[in-house]
């Protein structure tokens, strides 16, 4: 499979993929687009496209302003592991809203022909995506946005810059957006779980999403430096706890370090698709001492990566690779 057949600058002209990073996730998300063509059988049926951060000017020039988050005021950080998430709502545009696209994280790894997905019957909705599991899903009615199949003639209103500004006039809830609370619900429909399967990988799962950030297996040993919601809605003691935190002692303290995946099996996709890379030169080792350097990915990775086997003589993956 050739990734080559990525643009990062141009639009596509076929149903396109998404992947939307910054740069502290450019890894996962590199990883992530060599998966996609690994595990298809109809490469040329679909562009893929890494949307980044850095490219989109407005995510930097709010840094360090307060904005609407679960009916709290916090500050935006640009340097956040999560500020990509806006991004989720520029695949409409890109696309000139004509055409198909799915929208990912950059930490979700296919195991199977994501063009069995972007060519599924829509339904005559205009988004498909998961509902999400346990409160958030439950409780709040929050849908899973981080894969999102998008018929984007439907979605003219979605103007990710004028959304993001929204923000921060108070006038709109990050938790809103990023739960498509704002969307009439008659628009969405629901693919299977396993489309984005919550650290799950089974021989079901068709793209495993790392969503526990801090087992993500590239992550291991560094700092957390992501934040935590503060679930005013769900539990607002816990709110006030967590807002108490960062207000007396800083953003990211007390969070800890990121930990050892709990499933080995994951761990081992990830690393023997990022062997592959490697091999193959999509990924130089130079980069991701780079990257190591900047504290982006764990400081052992290339060591992991010299341990790892590759995939093919991994049985307990036999599954994922279709054997």
């Amino acid at each position: 499979m050739d990734i080559s057949q990525s643009t990062d600058h141009m639009q596509p002209e076929k149903n396109c993929v998404f992947i939307h990073t910054n740069p502290k996730q450019i890894v996962g998300a590199r990883v992530a687009e060599y998966a996609l063509r690994r595990f298809s059988s109809n490469n040329d049926k679909f562009d893929i496209r890494v949307i980044n951060t850095d490219d989109y000017p407005f995510i930097s020039e709010y840094d360090q302003r307060e904005y609407l988050r679960d009916g709290a005021r916090r500050i935006w950080l640009k340097e956040d592991l999560q500020s990509f998430t806006p991004l989720r709502f520029m695949p409409p545009e890109l696309m000139g809203y004509e055409g198909r696209a799915v929208i990912m994280d950059p930490d979700i790894f296919a195991v199977a022909d994501i063009y069995d997905l972007l060519s599924r019957d829509m339904e005559g909705h205009a988004i498909m995506c998961r509902r999400r599991s346990g409160p958030k899903g439950a409780v709040d009615k929050c849908y899973a946005s981080s894969v999102m199949l998008l018929e984007c003639s439907r979605l003219r209103h979605w103007q990710t810059k004028e959304h993001f500004e929204a923000m921060f006039r108070f006038e709109l809830d990050y938790h809103d957006l990023i739960c498509l609370k704002s969307e009439d619900r008659s628009t969405i429909g629901f693919f299977e779980n396993e489309w984005n399967d919550f650290d799950r990988l089974t021989p079901a799962t068709k793209m495993l999403h790392t969503t526990r950030r801090k087992t993500q297996p590239w992550k291991t040993g560094l700092r957390v430096d992501w934040r935590p919601a503060e679930r005013f809605r769900l539990f607002p003691p816990l709110g006030w706890l967590m807002k108490a935190r960062r207000k007396v002692f800083g953003e990211y303290a007390f969070l800890g370090h990121y930990k050892q995946h709990p499933d080995q099996n994951q761990e081992n996709l990830f690393l023997g698709l990022l062997k592959e890379c490697v091999d193959k030169g999509l990924i130089s080792e130079d980069m991701l001492r780079d990257e190591m350097a900047n504290q982006h990915v764990r400081t052992d990775l290339l060591e992991k990566l010299d341990q790892s086997a590759p995939l093919e003589k991994q049985p307990a993956l036999s599954f994922a690779l279709g054997h």
